[in-house]
């Protein structure tokens, strides 16, 4: 017998089992988190916090405000900030023209990390993209970020 054939006795566990009985713990506790809480008082569920109550409001109401990313102030000129939580990447290249791309490298997929140098930056494999246009400034990457329309309100920008 070697010494990777090993005798298991009664009671004792192999780690194949170990890791099938851990991974079916972890699936019951997902599935007990997926669990509602039905309150009944009109609340909207929140991920994470307190319930939210509804306005009733489909789509109405300020929506400038709901929508505001960023203010124009935060995004220095000739550099942008990452929004990754919000899918976006605010650019400005020159004072007061603002431009928005989507935050996730071409190449593998990675999320850009920075905006820095006049390029918007990936720090997986080192992909730079135009804070202009998007366009490859150096690759791996090959095709450049795609466009996202943004607009500015007042100092407030947001999605268009």
């Amino acid at each position: 017998m070697s010494d990777d054939q090993v005798v298991t006795g009664p009671g004792t566990q192999t780690r194949r089992a170990l890791l099938t009985g851990a991974g079916a713990v972890g699936a019951a506790v997902v599935l007990a988190a997926c669990g509602g809480d039905d309150s009944g008082d009109g609340s909207a569920p929140t991920s994470g916090g307190p319930a939210v109550p509804s306005t009733g409001d489909a789509g109405g109401g300020d929506r400038e405000n709901a929508q505001s990313l960023v203010r124009t102030t935060d995004v220095p000129v000739g550099g942008g900030v990452v929004l990754a939580a919000q899918g976006v990447v605010i650019t400005q290249p020159t004072a007061g023209q603002f431009k928005g791309f989507d935050p996730i490298c071409t190449h593998q997929n990675c999320p850009v990390s920075n905006v820095d140098g006049g390029t918007i930056n990936c720090t997986c494999h080192g992909s730079k993209f135009s804070i202009e246009d998007g366009s490859v400034k150096t690759g791996p990457a090959t095709k450049p970020l795609p466009v996202k329309e943004v607009k500015v309100t007042g100092d407030q920008i947001s999605l268009a």
